[in-house]
């Protein structure tokens, strides 16, 4: 039904039933999209907001459709087993779709992409695809904003290790964030550390109301690490620490994580994440043991701490003999745990893998 001459509802291109907004899904994914279901035919659709991003939408449609059965979603064949559409023009504001590409001078260019599966295809999917989108948020959440914050109040409590007072505030104000992540990139080694743990803290608060904020952040720190122009000090150990701290949230950030192992420059970083995932949720980083075994090898007396300190954290058994031809290896390094940087010899690390191992 048309609302005026520049406005159409936004309906389902298969069915022609109105549809609801997309949702933003509660299990955290990378480079994700907000997603809906046609609650007439099972149409799945994703909301890119630039409209640039059709192909990567296009796929986020059909692994939801197939409730993220990778080999499923991949065997299908277009116009056979499912159909696809794209809905020019959305605006998320009106939920509606904008003919002119313009409305109070603001341009709209996003789309919905619509993948619809043959019946058969539904029947095995639909319902648990249906279930998520039941206890998605809406993709217009209220701010998390307050007027108690200030970066100097932030800066401030930091300074005076007023620590708890930093984690209240993050749950009435999100730029919190944004703050201690500026804050990330000092030289002063301790004080990193602390911020990265005050950053997984923080982010598991803001994660109970704004998940989705979370989920920006950690792509963020991703592509600071990823970009050659960028800083990236303390960004990936950030990430693994806020992997950590909420894994059946954001444990789909392990396998970004893990793709920096190859650089060579990274090692060390992604090392010590691995191994604080793997405190929580080890299987999460399982695919990483072939390398972390075969650092223990290396001429760097810091990846092979880490590397022992994370394989005992993993589980594997069959490594303790591996580890203990470095019960004899005293270099000294330092490494973050249980809240404090501490000195330690890669001896030791070792030899308390072995015990967990026990």
């Amino acid at each position: 039904m048309k609302i005026g001459m520049l406005f159409t509802e936004t309906r389902c291109p298969f069915c022609g039933h109105d549809i609801e907004q997309s949702k933003e899904l509660m299990e955290r994914k990378p480079r994700e999209f907000p997603l809906g279901v046609c609650n007439h035919c099972g149409a799945v659709y994703a909301y890119d907001a630039t409209g640039h991003n059709r192909g990567a939408a296009f796929v986020e449609a059909l692994l939801f459709a197939c409730n993220y059965d990778d080999y499923l979603a991949f065997s299908l064949t277009a116009g056979e087993d499912y159909l696809d559409a794209i809905v020019e023009n959305y605006d998320p504001v009106t939920h509606s779709v904008i003919h002119r590409g313009v409305l109070d001078d603001r341009a709209i260019r996003g789309i919905l992409i619509f993948v619809k599966l043959n019946t058969e295809f539904q029947e095995a999917t639909g319902e648990k695809v249906k279930e998520k989108i039941k206890v998605a948020l809406p993709l217009s959440l209220p701010k998390l904003r307050s007027e108690k914050f200030s970066r100097e109040k932030v800066r401030k409590y930091l300074s005076e290790n007023r620590f708890e007072d930093i984690i209240a505030l993050s749950e009435e104000d999100a730029r919190i964030i944004s703050e201690l992540h500026r804050m990330l990139y000092t030289p002063d080694i301790k004080l990193r550390w602390r911020i990265i743990e005050l950053l997984s803290d923080v982010s598991e608060k803001i994660g109970e109301k704004r998940p989705d904020e979370i989920s920006k952040f950690l792509n963020r720190l991703l592509n600071n690490a990823g970009d050659s122009a960028s800083s990236a000090w303390g960004a990936l150990e950030t990430v693994g620490a806020i992997i950590s701290a909420n894994p059946d949230l954001f444990g789909e950030f392990s396998q970004p994580l893990m793709s920096f192992f190859a650089y060579k420059n990274y090692w060390n970083e992604v090392t010590w994440a691995i191994g604080k995932i793997a405190t929580k949720k080890p299987d999460l980083v399982k695919k990483a043991y072939p390398l972390l075994c075969s650092f223990m090898k290396n001429p760097d007396p810091t990846l092979r701490g880490y590397a022992a300190w994370a394989l005992g954290n993993l589980g594997y058994n069959d490594v303790a003999e591996e580890l203990k031809k470095l019960e004899s290896d005293h270099e000294q390094i330092q490494i973050f745990r249980n809240g404090k940087l501490e000195k330690v010899t890669v001896a030791q690390l070792a030899k308390e893998a072995i015990e967990k191992l026990k």
